[in-house]
């Protein structure tokens, strides 16, 4: 077996053997909002003229579970193979640096994708959904966890303490996935805010998987998946050089 299948691997087997913690506690995280804020606002908010609020919220919180997790598991795998120093045994066979990100970057995608799916057939029994165009869901989760997934490489990259990585996830990754759209429509916010979202990557990744759903939405889902695609090449190209590089990683 090739470098890239062994390595893909065990990324995928390192967070399937605890599942518990890695899949079913984001899908107790991501039922629980949905009850909560479903209950609080669902008798008080339609969106889109035509959506019932708890309809609207279960495409944000699948792809939030999706982006959080695709993060979570390159950053979390590359600090504590830093931590415990057996990154040696990764950085030791002949991978060339294109195996490494692709091993990594993938397997942030399965985990994401599993997650994913995980909420949603949860929280399909208490919502009546559409799915207007699949292939658009199914496009904006896969480049979505993928973005993720580099990020949380390069945010491993850089930590050299588990703290770091939190710091990272914490200031930067929550702050974003919150306010990209996940609980609101930005057409419900004050015009100076609605232009401030559109410089947030995750409202594209957001607003263009909410499309595949119910096939309306704030962003022509062709400019959404534009800039996904956009913001992906330069995430990976960091990630690349970083690699490349041996950043903390080789040195």
């Amino acid at each position: 077996m090739s470098g890239l299948p062994t390595l893909l691997y065990k990324e995928v087997l390192r967070f399937s053997k605890v599942s518990t913690q890695t899949i079913g506690a984001p899908v107790l995280t991501a039922v629980l909002f949905l009850f909560i804020l479903s209950h609080v606002m669902g008798g008080r908010v339609r969106m889109y003229d035509a959506v019932p609020y708890a309809a609207f919220l279960v495409p944000g919180l699948v792809m939030m579970s999706v982006l959080q997790n695709a993060f979570a598991n390159s950053s979390s795998s590359l600090i504590q193979s830093k931590i415990t120093g057996n990154i040696i045994f990764v950085l030791l066979p002949p991978l060339s640096y294109l195996e490494f990100f692709a091993a990594y970057v993938l397997a942030a995608v399965v985990r994401g994708m599993v997650v994913g799916t995980a909420v949603l057939l949860v929280t399909l029994p208490f919502v009546d959904m559409s799915f207007r165009h699949p292939l658009w869901v199914v496009a904006f989760a896969v480049a979505g966890s993928a973005v993720l997934g580099a990020l949380g490489m390069v945010a491993g990259i850089w930590a050299e303490k588990i703290d770091q990585v939190a710091a990272f996830q914490n200031f930067l990754i929550m702050p974003l996935t919150f306010l990209s759209g996940v609980f609101y429509s930005i057409h419900s916010l004050p015009a100076f805010w609605q232009g401030l979202s559109h410089f947030n990557p995750f409202f594209y990744m957001i607003d263009g998987f909410r499309y595949g759903f119910f096939g309306v939405s704030d962003v022509d889902p062709l400019w959404s998946l534009a800039v996904v695609g956009i913001f992906l090449g330069l995430v990976s190209g960091l990630t690349l050089a970083l690699l490349k590089s041996g950043y903390k990683l080789r040195h």
